[in-house]
């Protein structure tokens, strides 16, 4: 199955075929029946139905292994679906599955195995009803995971190309969790009506949808067993979670194709299976460099050069670590992208490498928007190189963003994408690390001809629906392309980084996206507000991002729009400070909101937040090693990996982070202590104190202002180093393996730290040159170490620290030689510093 690229006819005119020729205008339709089978493939069957439609069912997995994912696209006589940018060729090294197809009466049984050798394992049966045509999808091992509602059969209205189908719910305390970024208050999004249709909106309010990104594909989640569903689809899709009845949820689209894809979970029915899979359907994030997981600070604007000078001055005085630095459209030449305003910023390059020379890195802002100019360089060139989109009658679409009169690239256009990915070559030549792609969802202003109100989802806020887009050489209108245009920029702006500076990993921060788009960026959740309800909306929102596929993602520290005051700002520095993605950032005409800006009594607890971020950076950062390699988040939701356990299910201000940290920050005002929830199936230990908690627990954790509670889950081994000022300074000191004990006498843990340079591709290309993989197994007593690359030539790993040991070690060995060690009583801990990498230790009570 391929499933990359696709030719067709819209579902719109295959209705119109069926329908309008029998005089039915602006009614919805049924699919009708089953009639026969059309086509039978090596991995797909197509089935004809009374309506004149045709439904496709392909099935994919992973190369060698079980089917895991079904398609089920509803179209025309012609071709199955259409191009939508969020898939990869998912399966170019796959083995076809093997498909047995048995028809009998009223049903037809397509049970889906791979072609593979060793035992037999489960796979995947759809079933078929005929009359009329209903889906059920099983694990042959995993039982049933989703059934049509016979009630409400799949519709289409053939006049405006709507479709809709409905699922039951497997009980109303099923939940619902993903959809990429939603501003809905608690962690499942059961009970919620949800639309995607990119829009800007600043400072939303809680329960505003839809925002800035499209990513339309949930888990769902009852009795620890999971399945997802990805609706592959690009214009204004909607989801109707059990609002409008309890008994089942529907979904559909105003557009296009009722293609969606159901992903099994296969026999574990697993959310940890359900992303592998969508992330082998979408494609995982390219690593980032490694300054990109350091303390970033934001304003709208740092301007002029003295005032940014002056920001990394004092993060260097206050030894507050900090890595880079942004400059908002104000840096800008009358808000003309790819220009400087020469009187605020006379010498960039000089300053750039004079930051650099400090330790920061410096990330500029870069809108879709090309002010309409005949003396203006890029203007000119565009226009000469027919690369802006056209209104229907051929003209250039021109709207009003910050330049004023404004032109757009077509970003569907691989020309236009091209052209404006070789602008950045002038900054790249500068010295600048970074590029942030804002304004494009795409949002335009409204003028003064706009019909008022000025609502958050005003139609006037972006392209008429009618603006015609190239879509790779799938011409269609706004309506279909809309939701892709801020993805397909930010495709942009990674492809020419990667085309400029090779050897560099690019980071690409994006507002605006759709399915797919952590293949080129990271995302943060725009326009939030400084406030202690956005503050507790950020866990729910991130996670859900992140089990979205979007592994490198954040909320604005303190809040975009308005002030905090310092409780506020502190607690969410001290909640942000393990995201993925950690940046303070502010509107214009606001106080400062650096972390030293509210006094002398919140700049030391702010210090040790970010502080504790450097600290836990080589744990950080091979997560996401972990995610490029197999899919994982870096950023979990507890559900995640506690399916099992339903005490998660709901919570909503505790987070995971890789495996073996979870975070419990204080989110409500004026509270000096929390209860925090220890999943059940594993310890957990204070990082701090070493008290150990037990699973499926609830306890009281004091909290006072100058602590976030993080604990680490016991048997698992943390890699951590001193505090640094900036990523720079990591290849001078060295890293101590933190481990953290109680582990039961039956249970082993293994783990890994991902060691390179901090940037470029040696990792990718093999053989453990430019890089090195260090690995442990954690046993009672025993921690068994393995090294993938060379010895020399990274951070050194100068020591271990056991966490939690209640008494004095009689002995400890290293490759079985005994040797000196301290102990701590009041604490618990054991230290023992390391000469070189050992293959062993062992230690005896």
């Amino acid at each position: 199955m391929r499933i990359a690229r696709f030719s067709s006819c819209l579902l719109t005119a295959a209705l119109a075929v069926a329908f309008l020729s029998s005089g039915v205008f602006a009614q919805w339709q049924a699919l009708g029946n089953l009639t026969k089978i059309v086509e039978r493939g090596s991995d797909s069957i197509v089935v004809q139905t009374t309506s004149g439609l045709r439904l496709k069912i392909e099935f994919d997995g992973y190369p060698g292994g079980t089917t895991t994912m079904v398609r089920f696209t509803f179209s025309g006589s012609k071709g199955s679906g259409l191009h939508t940018y969020a898939s990869v060729d998912a399966n170019s090294n796959d083995v076809p599955p093997r498909l047995t197809i048995e028809e009998s009466g009223n049903e037809v049984v397509i049970d889906a195995d791979r072609a593979f050798e060793g035992p037999k394992r489960d796979g995947v049966v759809v079933r078929l009803k005929k009359s009329p045509l209903m889906i059920e999808v099983a694990e042959k091992l995993g039982g049933v995971v989703l059934r049509e509602d016979p009630n409400n059969p799949a519709m289409f209205n053939p006049a405006t190309g709507e479709s809709k189908i409905s699922f039951l719910r497997r009980g109303e305390a099923e939940t619902y969790y993903g959809f990429g970024e939603k501003a809905f208050a608690g962690m499942s999004r059961h009970g919620e009506y949800i639309v995607n249709w990119n829009t800007d909106t600043y400072a939303y309010p809680v329960g505003l949808d839809p925002i800035y990104q499209s990513i339309p594909f949930f888990y769902a989640l009852r009795d620890g067993k999971a399945y997802g569903v990805f609706l592959n689809n690009t214009y204004r899709t909607f989801f109707d979670m059990g609002k409008t009845s309890p008994e089942h949820y529907t979904f559909g689209a105003d557009g296009g194709n009722l293609d969606f894809y159901v992903l099994t979970g296969e026999r574990e029915r697993s959310p940890g299976n359900v992303l592998r899979a969508y992330s082998h359907l979408t494609g995982k994030s390219e690593m980032p460099p490694l300054w990109a997981l350091g303390n970033q600070q934001s304003r709208w604007s740092y301007y002029p050069e003295s005032r940014v000078r002056e920001i990394a001055r004092k993060f260097r005085e206050l030894k507050i670590p900090a890595d880079v630095i942004y400059l908002d459209i104000d840096y800008m030449d009358g808000y003309r992208v790819f220009t400087w305003n020469k009187e605020r910023f006379p010498d960039p390059k000089k300053m750039i490498s004079d930051l650099a020379a400090e330790g920061f890195k410096v990330v500029l802002i870069v809108d879709p928007g090309v002010k309409v100019d005949p003396n203006y360089y890029v203007y000119k060139d565009g226009q000469a190189k027919g690369v802006f989109v056209k209104n229907p009658d051929g003209s250039e679409l021109n709207a009003n963003v910050w330049p004023g009169l404004t032109a757009f690239p077509d970003f569907t256009d691989p020309k236009a994408r091209e052209w404006f990915g070789s602008l950045y070559k002038m900054h790249v030549d500068e010295g600048v690390a970074g590029f942030w792609n804002d304004m494009n969802e795409p949002a335009t202003f409204m003028t003064p001809n706009s019909e008022r109100p000025q609502i958050y989802h005003h139609p006037d806020k972006t392209f008429p629906y009618d603006t015609p887009h190239n879509g790779d050489g799938h011409p269609g209108d706004h309506r279909r392309y809309h939701n892709v245009y801020g993805m397909q920029m930010a495709r942009s702006t990674f492809e020419g980084l990667r085309r400029l500076a090779p050897e560099k990993r690019p980071l690409v921060i994006t507002r605006a996206g759709f399915a797919g788009v952590q293949r080129y960026s990271a995302i943060w959740t725009g326009d939030n507000v400084a406030s202690w309800t956005h503050l507790q909306l950020t866990i729910p929102m991130l996670t859900n991002l992140s089990v979205s596929g979007v592994p490198l993602i954040g909320a604005d520290v303190g809040g975009f729009s308005g002030e905090p005051d310092g409780e506020l700002y502190t607690r969410w520095i001290q909640a942000a400070a393990l995201t993925p993605f950690f940046r303070s950032h502010s509107e214009t005409g606001v106080k400062e909101k650096e972390p030293w800006a509210y006094g002398d009594r919140f700049t030391p607890i702010n210090r040790a937040a970010v502080e504790l971020r450097y600290k836990l950076l080589p744990y950080l950062y091979t997560q996401f090693y972990e995610h490029q390699r197999v899919g994982t988040p870096v950023m979990r939701p507890l559900w995640f990996n506690y399916p099992k356990d339903k005490n998660t299910y709901l919570n909503s201000d505790q987070y995971l982070v890789g495996s073996d940290i979870m975070v419990a920050p204080v989110v409500v005002q004026g509270k000096t202590s929390r209860n925090v929830y220890f999943p059940e199936g594993d310890d957990w230990r204070d990082l701090e104190t070493g008290e150990l908690y037990r699973g499926g627990t609830t306890a009281i954790v004091k909290a006072p202002l100058e602590k976030v509670p993080v604990f680490a889950r016991v048997g698992s081994v943390i890699p951590m180093q001193p505090v640094v000022q900036n990523t720079g300074e990591m290849k001078n000191v060295p890293v101590t393996l933190v481990v953290i004990a109680g582990i039961a006498g039956d249970r082993t843990e293994r783990g890994e730290l991902f060691q390179d340079r901090g940037d470029g591709w040696d990792f990718k290309r093999g053989g453990y040159s430019g890089y090195r993989v260090v690995q442990w197994e954690h046993k009672r007593g025993s921690l068994f170490i393995g090294l993938k690359g060379s010895e020399t030539g990274f951070q050194k790993i100068a020591g271990t620290e056991a966490i939690g040991v209640s008494a004095k070690p009689s002995a400890i060995m290293i490759d079985g030689k005994n040797v000196e060690f301290e102990y701590d009583q009041g604490t618990g801990r054991v230290k023992l510093k390391l000469d070189k990498i050992p293959a062993s230790i062992e230690m005896r009570r």
